[in-house]
């Protein structure tokens, strides 16, 4: 018997994978590759709302953990993924500049924006009313660390590419059955595709697609994320992630004409450099309508569990996220309400 089963490999997966094996538990990790919004996200991870100018849900801890996990893993796998660059969040008025040097004042946010007006340095970018800076920020590189994770997986014999078969799996007090595989829990982290999950789609996960571009500018010469209205990201040999659109109703992971020609006005509205576009891509993010996470154990099966509903925080969420449901199966310790499934699941009953 092993300790568990974790269906999906995106970043849910592997960091429930990761935080499993460096407890000393057996695993096994089931993925088709179906689900590629892990794999074309944009991977950046910032403490701050900015749209709002609010800190993201427990923030500080979910860095705190994020930052030492990731560098422990680029050592395991020998492979870089993790860059940390600032936020440049571009100024469209004066207003602007004052709500952020409003927000930059409050204590909960004073460790996360400078308070220090940038003037526009980059001759290739538009920004008249310069910038305000985010500070411990960056991006991963998902495809990179998805792909190396998957890569050490079978190194091991611990990823099976089959179709994961719902109806094959079977429930004993103490442990589940899948095709003659026991294991004492099975975690279930496979983003939008928890809609085909008949454990778990009666939850409110929800689906928003995102679209992303890769662009070659030579003489872009930008060194840091700029945020406004779409982000940029420098990725290195003057190359570029461009994005993201957000359609509440398409749910396909296939790139559109419309989401092209949204990014490009907006980055239009940014840039004043040539560029090429090299690749154009697509994929359905794991959202929630309350936009918390859906984390803990199925109301029925208590070997039955649940991984999901990252969004676009995945890279912030994964490791802690991940951490706070191992612990919670393995010593009972209490799940954030904000984030645990019983939320849904007790207004059943009332």
């Amino acid at each position: 018997m092993i300790d568990y089963i974790i269906v999906g490999s995106g970043i849910a997966g592997v960091c429930f994978a990761e935080i499993a094996l460096q407890h000393n538990k057996t695993i096994i990790v089931f993925d088709n590759n179906s689900q590629p919004s892990s794999k074309i996200a944009g991977g950046m991870y910032n403490p701050v709302i900015l749209k709002r100018f609010s800190v993201v849900w427990k923030a500080k801890e979910q860095l705190l953990l994020s930052n030492s996990f990731y560098s422990h893993l680029e050592q395991k796998l020998k492979v870089k993924f993790d860059f940390s660059i600032p936020v440049y969040r571009k100024f469209t008025s004066v207003e602007e500049q004052n709500n952020w040097f409003y927000a930059a004042d409050k204590p909960i946010l004073c460790d996360f924006l400078s308070n220090t007006l940038l003037q526009n340095s980059f001759s290739s970018i538009n920004a008249p009313f310069g910038f305000g800076k985010v500070t411990q920020t960056g991006y991963l590189d998902t495809k990179v660390f998805t792909s190396a994770y998957a890569t050490y997986l079978e190194s091991l014999s611990l990823l099976n590419k089959d179709t994961f078969d719902y109806d094959a799996l079977s429930f004993a007090d103490d442990f589940v059955i899948y095709k003659g595989l026991k294991a004492k829990h099975i975690v279930f982290a496979e983003g939008f595709g928890l809609h085909a999950n008949p454990f778990f789609n009666d939850l409110p996960l929800d689906g928003t697609k995102g679209e992303l571009l890769l662009i070659k500018a030579p003489n872009l010469n930008v060194d840091v994320i700029i945020n406004a209205g779409v982000f940029i990201i420098p990725i290195g040999g003057h190359v570029y992630k461009v994005g993201a659109t957000y359609d509440w109703k398409d749910k396909t992971n296939i790139a559109t004409e419309t989401g092209k020609q949204e990014l490009l006005e907006k980055l239009n509205d940014v840039v004043n450099c040539k560029y090429e576009i090299m690749e154009h891509f697509a994929g359905v993010r794991p959202t929630v309508k309350d936009r918390r996470p859906l984390v803990g154990t199925h109301f029925l099966h208590k070997n039955v569990h649940i991984l999901n509903g990252l969004g676009t925080r995945g890279v912030m969420f994964g490791p802690y996220l991940s951490n706070e449901l191992f612990q919670n199966i393995e010593n009972n310790s209490l799940l954030d309400m904000e984030i645990d499934v019983q939320r849904f699941y007790k207004k059943r009953t009332n």
